[in-house]
């Protein structure tokens, strides 16, 4: 399939011929990279379903662009009558055609946009919305990097993933698209290294461009021989997934780098772990039946197994990375320590206290996870250890290691690996992410009031104010610490709303010192 270079239709009105010449040259290589995926997939398409499809796609291809383009009305009416005469075999293979050359456009769109802001960002130009244009204003008002580490520091700012149950793209194609996405980016990187070399003596270039060509052609070939949508709902379970896999692919790694840079923009300022993660999957129960209090505990074990395998996978390449030897650098008496607490005996590695305390903190995660979900670690533990009890504990031996590289001059080696997870470990804990138990107002209340009841504090809080969530804080504000409330027993009490509240006292030790959010999202009756 062929691509038209982008309509300049909507250009400003008059242009000048350098602004053209300049629009044109920057979307070369959007253009380019679309052509290629077009020409790509239009191969697949011939070997897959014969010369004759592939004709018909680029025939109703030619009449699109001929009418959206050049307003030619003829092509208008013979692409109707052309999709018309389709039989139901041959439209879903024309639908599924331009349904995928969509998506690879979008690919090629998305790495177009990182593309141009890496030449922004090499050329000293800021971008809007970028922290680098969010500082400048800052400091052109007259804000110092003081209080703005400061006002950090007692901020909190919560994306919250929300679930898409009309979600009908499969986990495969996401997979096999993000590959595409990735080899686009290698592909630009061979075209920068041979741009520094004599195109007539660059051997390299062509091989390495046709073996990238190769493995884009086979992730396209998948694909077109796996089924795009799904044959069944999703599940809540499902959504869980969903999400959870956007923080393996993306947030575990990107956000500890957003700290970073604001680390760089504000030297010398501390930078408080004032974004967090949170999400409703899981713990959306207003309005979906399908929400029970096994699913919020599903979730809950869920997030703590991925953010915990995510550090397991730190430590063990900081365990490969970290082989300083004791003859060779001074320790201090608190690293030596954390060291001789491991039961690592390995006699190669006596010397190596890096070694030997990661190989015993490795050990204790893998308790951990034992605990919290029931989970093996990937890689065998040494003697089984106790896990740890919060994640502040795994954050303190964390900062051991630290305070011992800053003391013998070996920031480097703290920098690339051991800062993004002392962040990492700071902002999703051993919970990942704050989930919201979202329910009708009426339904927590009715808890409330039987909790109080039970406790003998109050028969009733529909006297106590008009707000529910002060009606709530005063309740549990009320409650001597003697008081043991007891999950309600009779038949006409809210048993399951209870339950449902209950996982998050069985998961505290994977939140970071504070509970998971329970929010009230039903709008109050009149």
């Amino acid at each position: 399939m062929k691509q038209a270079a982008p309509d300049t239709a909507l250009a400003d009105p008059a242009p000048t011929r350098s602004t053209t010449r300049e629009k044109r040259d920057s979307e070369r290589p959007l253009v380019e990279d679309i052509r290629l995926l077009g020409r790509i997939l239009g191969d697949v398409i011939r070997v897959q379903e014969g010369p004759e499809a592939y004709e018909l796609v680029e025939q109703i291809r030619k009449l699109s662009v001929a009418f959206r383009r050049d307003a030619d009305h003829e092509a208008d009416k013979a692409l109707k009558k052309l999709l018309k005469s389709l039989s139901g075999e041959r439209a879903v293979s024309v639908i599924r055609a331009f349904t995928y050359f969509s998506h690879l456009a979008n690919l090629a769109e998305d790495r177009h946009h990182i593309r141009r802001r890496a030449i922004h960002e090499r050329a000293g130009h800021t971008q809007e919305g970028s922290i680098d244009v969010a500082l400048q204003r800052l400091r052109w008002a007259g804000i110092t990097p003081r209080s703005i580490s400061d006002m950090l520091a007692t901020s909190y700012v919560s994306p919250v993933l929300t679930a898409h149950p009309t979600e009908v793209q499969r986990q495969s194609i996401l997979d096999a698209e993000r590959d595409i996405a990735h080899l686009l980016t290698e592909r630009d990187a061979i075209k920068a290294r041979a741009a520094v070399v004599n195109a007539a003596k660059d051997a390299l270039t062509p091989k390495e461009m046709a073996a990238n060509e190769l493995q884009m052609r086979a992730r396209v070939m998948q694909l077109w021989q796996t089924r795009l949508l799904r044959l069944t709902k999703l599940t809540v379970a499902d959504e869980i997934e969903n999400a959870l896999s956007y923080y393996e692919a993306t947030f575990l790694r990107e956000i500890p780098k957003l700290y970073a840079e604001l680390e760089q923009a504000l030297p010398g300022q501390p930078i408080a772990s004032f974004l967090r993660m949170g999400q409703w999957i899981g713990g959306d129960r207003d309005g979906n039946p399908n929400v029970t209090a096994s699913t919020l505990e599903h979730a809950l074990t869920r997030q703590c197994d991925v953010a915990l395998r995510h550090y397991l996978t730190e430590v063990h390449f900081l365990g490969s990375e970290l082989s300083l030897s004791a003859m060779l650098v001074p320790f201090g008496p608190e690293m030596l320590a954390l060291a001789e607490r491991s039961p690592d005996t390995n006699e190669h590695r006596q010397d190596e206290p890096y070694r030997r305390a990661l190989t015993g903190m490795y050990a204790r995660l893998a308790a951990t996870l034992k605990k919290l979900t029931g989970g093996d670690a990937a890689r065998h533990a040494v003697a089984p250890q106790n896990p740890y009890a919060r994640a502040e504990e795994f954050l303190a031996d964390l900062r051991v290691i630290e305070a011992s590289l800053c003391s013998h001059h070996a920031e480097a080696l703290a920098a690339q690996r051991l800062h993004p997870l002392i962040r990492a470990v700071e902002v999703f804990g051993f919970h990942l992410a704050t989930v919201d138990l979202r329910q009708s107002s009426d339904k927590h209340e009715d808890v409330v009031a039987e909790l109080l009841t039970n406790a003998r504090v109050e028969k009733t809080t529909a006297n106590l104010t008009n707000t529910p969530n002060k009606r709530c804080c005063w309740a549990f504000s009320m409650m001597p610490a003697r008081c043991v409330c007891h999950p309600p027993t009779t038949a006409n009490t809210p048993c399951q709303n209870w339950r449902f509240l209950r996982p998050r006292n069985a998961c505290c030790a994977a939140s970071v010192g504070r509970p998971f959010a329970t929010t009230s999202s039903a709008t109050p009756k009149a």
